[in-house]
C-alpha cells in the first residue's frame, strides 16, 4: 500500500515525500481511513509504529478546507517533549499547505506562546497544565473545536492529569470527532474512553508490547555493581546511539557526570531541568553531539529519534507499561534494537511480568570479563530465560547466555568490523 491510496491532498503527499515516508505503517494502513470518515477511533498500537501521522494526515486533510485562523483541532499529550515532538511533525507533513500548528506547554515564558496564538494556528498542541492556564486567563477559545486527539491517554492517567483532561472537556464542542492514541490502555482510560468516543472504531496492531524488532536481555547484578556494570557493558559494546534510564533525577544527573568524566559524550534529561535545557539536550542526542541520554521516564514518551540501537534500564523500571514506552525508543520504524535491563535479586516480581507480557522468557546474560566477585547471576531468577537468542542485532555485549541450570554459551559480536557502528567504550583522541 502507497500512502497516494488514502487520495489525501496533493499539499500533503508532498509533504510525505519530503520527510521520506514510503509505505504506511500498520497503525497507519488502519487507522487513516476511519479518521478520514469522522469517525471516533480508539488506537492502540506498540509505541514507534507512526501513531502521530495515522491522526496528523487526517487531521490536516480535513483542514485545508475550511476556515482558517482559529483552533480547530486540539491534541493533547502528557510531556512538553512530545507535544513539540507532534507539533514539528505535524509542520513537516502540513509545510506546503497553509495550516498552522503551535504547542503549548509549561516550563517556558507565555510571551511566544501567546503570541503564536494571536496570528492564528488551526491546530494546538498543549499540555494539560498550560493549556487550562491560558483558557482561564481567555487567551484561546476552543469552541471552534473539531477535531480532540488524547495522545499517550494511558501516560496522561499515569501523570495524574485525568482530572485536568475532564476540565478541558468541558470547554470543547460536544459534537465532535475524538481520536485516543496509545500505546497501552488501563482501566481509568478505557473507562473515560467509555465516555466520550462515540461509536468508535478499534485499531489495535498486534498485543500491546515492545516492538518485535526488538531483542531483550537481562543482566542479573546486585545494586552496588551496577555502575561498574553499566561501565564494562558500554566498554565491550558496538553501539549507535544510547538511552538509558534510571529510575531518579538525582541518579540521572550522577550518572551523566561520571559517564562524561570517564570519557563519554553525554546528557541528562530529568525533571528538574529548564525546557530550554532540555530540549537542548534532545537536540544534541538527535544531532550527535551526545551519543548517551540518561533520563528518568519524563523521556519515555516524545524522543523521536529512529537511530538509538540500544536502550539500557539501569533502574528496572516500576511498571509494565513503564518497560514498553522505555523500549519503544529503539526498534522504530522496522529497525532493529537491543534493550538491556540490568536486574537486582529484589527485581524477581517485575522480570516476571515483563516476560508474561513478551510472552516468552528474557534472555539472561552475564558479562563476559567482569569481575562479579562471589556473586554468581546465573544462579539469579531460576527457571526462565533459557538462554535461546532473540534475534537481536549484531555487535551487542559481549557476553555468555545461561539456561536455567546454570550452563552457559559463550556469545560474542558477529559484526564485520568493516561496517562495525561506531565503539563508544573508548576514550576519544586529542
Amino acid at each position: 500500500m502507497k500512502f497516494e491510496e488514502f487520495s489525501l491532498d496533493g499539499r500533503l503527499n508532498a509533504g510525505i515525500r519530503d520527510v521520506g515516508y514510503e509505505t504506511p505503517t500498520p497503525i497507519q494502513q488502519q487507522a487513516i481511513p476511519p479518521v478520514l470518515e469522522g469517525r471516533d477511533v480508539m488506537g492502540l498500537a506498540q509505541t514507534g509504529t507512526g501513531k502521530t501521522a495515522a491522526f496528523a494526515l487526517p487531521i490536516l486533510q480535513r483542514l485545508t478546507q475550511g476556515p482558517l485562523r482559529r483552533v480547530r483541532a486540539l491534541i493533547v499529550a502528557p510531556t512538553r517533549e512530545l507535544a513539540e515532538q507532534i507539533h514539528q511533525s505535524i509542520g513537516d507533513l502540513g509545510k506546503h499547505t497553509r495550516v498552522r500548528s503551535t504547542a503549548i506547554y509549561g516550563g517556558v515564558g507565555k510571551g511566544p506562546q501567546l503570541e503564536a496564538l494571536k496570528r492564528g494556528a488551526e491546530i494546538v498542541v498543549a499540555c494539560p497544565g498550560r493549556l487550562l492556564d491560558l483558557a482561564g486567563e481567555g487567551h484561546i477559545d476552543l469552541s471552534h473545536v473539531e477535531v480532540l486527539v488524547l495522545d499517550e491517554a494511558d501516560r496522561m492517567c499515569d501523570m495524574g492529569f485525568l482530572p485536568d483532561i475532564k476540565r478541558i472537556l468541558k470547554l470543547l464542542p460536544q459534537q465532535r470527532q475524538t481520536l485516543f492514541f496509545s500505546a497501552t490502555m488501563p482501566p481509568e482510560i478505557r473507562e473515560l474512553s467509555t465516555n466520550i468516543l462515540r461509536d468508535p472504531i478499534t485499531v489495535q496492531i498486534g498485543m500491546i508490547a515492545p516492538a518485535k524488532t526488538v531483542s531483550h536481555a537481562l543482566y542479573p547484578v546486585t545494586n552496588n555493581m551496577r555502575k561498574a556494570l553499566l561501565l564494562s557493558m558500554l566498554h565491550q559494546t558496538a553501539t549507535g546511539r544510547v538511552l538509558i534510564f534510571t529510575r531518579t533525577k538525582h541518579r540521572a544527573r550522577s550518572l551523566a557526570r561520571d559517564l562524561e568524566k570517564k570519557g563519554y559524550n553525554a546528557a541528562a534529561l530529568q525533571g528538574n531541568m529548564s525546557q530550554n535545557k532540555r530540549q537542548k539536550a534532545i537536540n544534541g542526542f538527535r544531532d550527535g553531539k551526545y551519543d548517551i541520554l540518561v533520563a528518568t521516564d519524563v523521556a519515555s514518551r516524545g524522543i523521536d529519534v529512529t537511530d538509538i540501537s540500544h536502550v539500557i534500564n539501569f533502574d528496572m523500571p516500576d511498571t509494565v507499561d513503564a518497560y514498553t514506552h522505555r523500549i519503544g525508543r529503539t526498534g522504530r520504524a522496522e529497525e532493529s534494537g537491543e534493550a538491556f535491563t540490568l536486574a537486582t535479586p529484589d527485581d524477581a516480581a517485575q522480570v516476571r511480568a515483563i516476560e508474561k507480557l513478551l510472552g516468552r522468557p528474557i534472555e539472561r546474560r552475564r558479562l563476559a570479563n567482569f569481575n562479579y566477585g562471589d556473586f554468581r547471576p546465573e544462579n539469579q531468577f531460576p527457571g526462565n530465560g533459557s538462554g535461546r537468542p532473540n534475534g537481536g542485532r549484531n555487535g551487542q555485549a559481549n557476553g555468555q547466555r545461561y539456561n536455567g541450570n546454570g550452563n552457559r554459551n559463550r556469545r560474542s559480536s558477529s559484526k564485520n568490523n568493516d561496517n562495525r557502528p561506531r565503539q563508544y567504550g573508548s576514550r576519544p583522541t586529542n
